[in-house]
């Protein structure tokens, strides 16, 4: 996303206008964007009978379908769509069940996604039935939308409960709540419609494989971090080793480049903290010499808490919640000051009043850049890669790191490196039931709120059990 020198209009909300053809034009160009644009050639499923299932009886109006999905990559929603368009209609025929068109979810998304991704996804996401979210704010708004769409819309709903990716196959991120109060609010209206429908939430993992071992274009990527971070090296045993499919020293060369990589980039950050906003770097051994994993960990954790605090500052904001919150608030605050009440209106302002909120709007998201280091390394810990250091694990922390070294070149691509083919493993979860919870949640205010943390940690658990660690 290129640098914002200009304040904008505020952000409207884009109300979903579902259609059809739109659909069927996605439909029929996914399968060529998954092979040739993302590099997926394969798709398979584990479970896909639960998800014929409860679609069908959702259709038949016995109940009302939440679809709470993985996010750990950018590449999740087209996975998602494929799953819905393509295999779910071929697995019902294969039962004999005939499902209604359309065979698809209105779905919920990040209100900043067409400011990143661009335009043309704020014109079709809403063609597709999507709901844009403020997730830096309790967005009335769309959550209501939501809530009635789930109601009375004639396709599920679909949500990534951890809101936002985080580059990580085998962790599921803290779960956000809006998943159980957005059935929760569903459950209220169907009892004061006197329906009796149920409201289930379905768990869908995500992971992603590389078909072949790219080790040649994982070492690469890492010699090019290692040359944007300015360090020497000798790249001859690492290469010698690839092309010799020598595993064990193969992995362990990689994995001293990328840990001596990820010190010295965690050091030039330090440095530049301490240098211009009085950081105070713990104690550390001189450059040359190595720190533990834990240290690492530590010292990132103190890092990341700092550029928080850096952005929170500017924005006078109180630290609430957990870090992923923050960086939320933090966003909300931002977008607040770019995207005006009274732009809606221009030219009712003066030449100096326009140009005032300019500067404030640059200002804004020159602050917000601290957030996103955050929110890129905030789940991240020192063993990910050491406690099983598969191709998968080691690509997925190295395209973090390119994010950050791209964040801070200030680089105008979104697109990470494709580093080669991939498959998807998807598996549908055990449903949850919300009227398991109903009673607790309609008992008062005290006991809806722990409903909705439990149900919340439920949630959490079967994502988690989703999980293929091999």
């Amino acid at each position: 996303m290129s640098q914002i020198t200009k304040a904008q209009p505020r952000l409207a909300f884009s109300p979903p206008k579902f259609n059809l053809w739109v659909l069927r034009l996605v439909a029929w160009v996914l399968p060529y964007w998954l092979k040739y644009k993302l590099h997926i050639t394969k798709i398979d499923v584990t479970d896909i009978d639960r998800l014929v299932e409860v679609y069908k009886q959702s259709q038949m109006g016995r109940l009302r379908l939440v679809l709470a999905f993985r996010h750990p990559s950018r590449d999740d929603s087209a996975c998602l769509g494929y799953l819905l368009t393509k295999m779910l209609p071929t697995a019902a025929r294969k039962h004999r069940i005939s499902l209604k068109s359309p065979i698809f979810a209105h779905f919920i998304y990040d209100r900043g996604i067409p400011l990143w991704v661009g335009k043309i996804v704020g014109w079709w996401y809403p063609l597709l039935g999507g709901i844009p979210i403020h997730r830096g704010r309790v967005d009335r708004v769309g959550l209501q939308t939501a809530q009635d769409l789930l109601v009375s819309g004639l396709m599920p709903l679909a949500i990534a409960p951890e809101g936002a990716t985080n580059g990580l196959s085998e962790f599921v991120s803290p779960l956000e709540s809006e998943a159980a109060q957005i059935g929760f609010g569903a459950m209220e209206e169907l009892v004061r419609l006197g329906r009796e429908e149920d409201v289930l939430i379905v768990p869908i993992g995500i992971q992603y494989y590389y078909l072949d071992q790219p080790w040649r274009e994982l070492e690469l990527l890492i010699y090019q971090l290692e040359q944007d971070c300015g360090l020497s090296v000798d790249r001859h045993d690492s290469l010698v080793a690839i092309d010799q499919n020598d595993r064990r020293p193969m992995h362990k060369l990689l994995y001293d480049r990328f840990y001596r990589l990820t010190q010295h980039l965690l050091f030039q950050i330090e440095n530049f903290y301490a240098q211009f906003y009085r950081y105070e770097i713990p104690e550390r051994p001189p450059i040359e010499q190595s720190i533990s994993r834990t240290e690492i960990s530590q010292r990132l954790q103190m890092l990341l808490e700092f550029a928080l605090q850096v952005s929170e500052g500017y924005f006078n904001l109180t630290p609430q919640g957990t870090k992923i919150d923050r960086c939320r608030q933090i966003e909300q605050a931002g977008w607040d000051w770019i995207y005006r009440e009274e732009l809606t209106s221009p030219q009712n302002l003066s030449t100096v009043s326009r140009r005032l909120a300019d500067r404030i709007a640059s200002e804004a998201d020159l602050r917000m850049w601290h957030m996103r280091i955050v929110e890129s390394f905030v789940t991240i810990t020192g063993s990910y890669i050491k406690d099983r250091p598969t191709i998968e694990r080691f690509a997925e922390i190295s395209l973090l790191l390119w994010d950050l070294v791209n964040l801070i070149k200030g680089e105008k691509s979104t697109k990470p490196p494709i580093l080669g083919n991939r498959r998807v493993h998807m598996t549908i979860g055990n449903p949850i039931p919300l009227s398991d919870y109903w009673d607790r949640y309609q008992s008062g205010r005290r006991q809806a709120k722990q409903a909705t943390l439990d149900l919340t940690q439920e949630l959490q658990t079967a994502m988690e059990g989703t999980l293929d660690r091999g």
